[in-house]
């Protein structure tokens, strides 16, 4: 008995230093994996918050477009009701004639053809406005395919708004340029690239890309001045398109502004940045547009 004792003496500390060692390990352990999931719960909770903030942009730009197709609409149903107006007026002048014997053949026939050229006329501005309204169904839905597209890119960096009747995609300076440059960088191709996959899905417009600059000087061994500067960064923009993603050459066209078409005051250095700018304008075909525009004659 006094030998098992003391034998549970002996390995009584060995068995109490080999639990501490052991709990201090599980310990250590559980504080890893707990600050291991406190970053994770962290980084789930920015990624929540940046898609709630995406989500809330993209239902405010829902609701604005709505806003102006409903505007459209509104306007469409004005025109409707004053054709209506206007042909009920025509019948009644019509069923007058038929009663008015007092004038003469040549005066009536007259009358009648005005009248019939005033319905061609009529019939103008409906198809007119039909082309309208459906120009601006193509913008609105041109601009929430750019805006899905271009969705994870900064909104400092491209902004895709219709302004006059067709859709502008304005590109910072920073993003596509260096400093002086007309090369353009790396990381702007990817923006390039679903610009261009839009583009490629409405053959039936065309591309206008401007370039703009603020009104510092420049003048170095590959620009002369800012015209240079600006028609080298478009002509660059287009050639990305046509030889990288396929736009078709036909539907382009560059141009350089230079300073002279500014969006800011070039007096601080924020307003010079924003001049700063590529602009890629999507039109509508021009024959197309003014064929439009010509009135029909009347038969």
């Amino acid at each position: 008995m006094k030998r098992i004792l003391m034998l549970l003496f002996v390995l009584l500390p060995l068995v109490s230093c080999v639990s501490k060692k052991k709990f201090v390990k599980q310990n250590e352990d559980f504080m890893e994996f707990r600050q291991s999931t406190e970053e994770q719960m962290k980084e789930l909770e920015d990624e929540r918050n940046r898609l709630n903030q995406k989500i809330e942009t993209a239902d405010s730009d829902l609701i604005n477009c709505r806003s102006q197709l409903q505007q459209e609409l509104s306007k469409n149903k004005a025109l409707k009701d004053e054709v209506d107006y206007l042909k009920d007026n025509n019948n009644a002048l019509f069923d007058r004639l038929s009663d008015l014997s007092v004038i003469s053949q040549a005066g009536a026939e007259s009358i009648k053809q005005s009248l019939e050229t005033l319905n061609e006329q009529q019939r103008y501005i409906k198809d007119l406005n039909s082309s309208v309204a459906r120009k601006d169904s193509l913008n609105l839905a041109l601009v929430m395919n750019l805006k899905r597209s271009l969705g994870d890119v900064n909104d400092q960096d491209v902004a895709v708004e219709v302004k006059k009747g067709v859709v502008y995609i304005s590109l910072s300076d920073k993003m596509l340029f260096r400093s002086g440059s007309s090369a353009i960088q790396t990381q702007a191709a990817g923006v390039l690239s679903k610009i261009a996959t839009v583009v490629n899905d409405h053959q039936n417009l065309d591309i206008l890309v401007e370039g703009h600059t603020d009104n510092v000087p420049i003048s170095n061994s590959c620009v002369t001045d800012n015209w240079d500067l600006s028609v080298k960064r478009s002509t660059a923009v287009v050639r990305m398109l046509q030889n990288r993603f396929n736009v078709d050459p036909s539907r382009m066209t560059a141009g350089g502004r230079s300073e002279f078409m500014p969006k800011s005051d070039n007096s601080s250095s924020q307003g010079r940045s924003l001049n700063r700018r590529t602009e890629i304008i999507i039109l509508p075909k021009l024959d197309e547009f003014f064929k439009l525009m010509v009135p029909q004659q009347p038969k």
